[in-house]
């Protein structure tokens, strides 16, 4: 007994700075990694909020030294009512999007897990199209079919649906309308992702715990919130997230709707609102970094109820 615990404590000693060597090469792989990701995203991250404590415009970009102005730019933006109304309009558009893609997707997902091979891959062909095609070229195919004089969208609701009114109707002049369109596309183009991931889930759950539940009498509605939607938490978690921080910041969709010839000023997210600022670079600034905050705010928010339903 007493020559093996020598033995014991040396093995130990071998293994231990083995575990230890084969972690510090694990976190020395992440070391390049992590210096691309604070050049390319923390230089960016850090010039725009040193910028926006400076009054930083078009002289400046040609060397004119920029002058420290503090806390100005926040003050300037946050006593405007106009810059509230565009906050209050994003965080609003932001939720209606991700609560409408989650429903959408979760549908889709649900659908392709029932359906039979033929059709699921016809409609992952579809979804794929969708989501594959560039901004710009789905932009142009929308505008089309809501076009007020020869889009599909009026000439169905008029002729098909005897709504004449609806005849040369323009969609985005007003406000409401734009809206409607803007959350159409950016839906139409967001449900894919969610789709696939909590099909990837879905896909998960172990069949012999749905038949147990099923020999113990439990109908397909019960099943699938008592035991499919627990289990695929997780993903709608992170799904859900993400999709909150994306349509959070959705530029590409508004700006091009706007320059279609909807009113600016009543169809502003934040997004175009810090284009707008394109002069401007220390307001633009500003705005951005209020925008970062709001957006941790929103994050933080949703992570706290996920750790706290965890916790449950």
């Amino acid at each position: 007994m007493a020559a093996t615990a020598p033995a014991l404590q040396q093995d130990d000693t071998v293994v231990f700075p083995r575990r230890r060597r084969r972690k510090l090469g694990v976190y020395g792989l992440l070391v390049p990694a992590a210096i691309l990701m604070g050049v390319a995203l923390g230089y960016p991250l850090v010039r725009q909020f040193v910028i926006s404590f400076q009054e930083y415009g078009l002289r400046q970009q040609f060397g004119q030294p920029a002058e420290w102005v503090g806390l100005q730019n926040y003050t300037d933006l946050l006593t405007d009512p106009y810059v509230w109304t565009v906050i209050g309009r994003s965080i609003v558009f932001c939720l209606v999007n991700a609560a409408a893609t989650m429903l959408i997707g979760v549908a889709f997902a649900v659908l392709m897990s029932r359906i039979g091979r033929a059709s699921r891959i016809t409609l992952q062909v579809s979804l794929l199209l969708a989501w594959g095609t560039p901004v710009l070229a789905s932009m142009t195919v929308w505008q089309w079919l809501f076009d007020s004089q020869y889009g599909v969208i009026n000439w169905v609701l008029a002729n098909v649906f005897g709504l004449e009114d609806m005849a040369g109707h323009s969609w985005i002049i007003e406000p409401l309308s734009f809206y409607f369109v803007a959350t159409v596309i950016v839906v139409w183009m967001s449900v894919p992702f969610v789709a696939f991931s909590v099909y990837a889930g879905l896909l998960q759950v172990p069949e012999e715990t749905m038949e147990a539940a099923q020999l113990d009498g439990a109908s397909a509605r019960q099943r699938f919130w008592n035991i499919t939607i627990p289990m695929v938490r997780p993903v709608l978690s992170i799904v859900l997230l993400l999709q909150v921080i994306w349509d959070f910041k959705v530029f590409t969709q508004i700006y091009v709707l706007q320059r279609a010839g909807a009113p600016t000023r009543e169809t502003n997210l934040l997004g175009t609102l810090i284009y707008s600022y394109s002069d401007e670079f220390s307001l633009a600034g500003a705005l951005a970094t209020i925008m970062l905050v709001i957006t941790l705010a929103l994050t933080g928010f949703y992570i706290r109820q996920m750790l706290k339903e965890d916790e449950l």
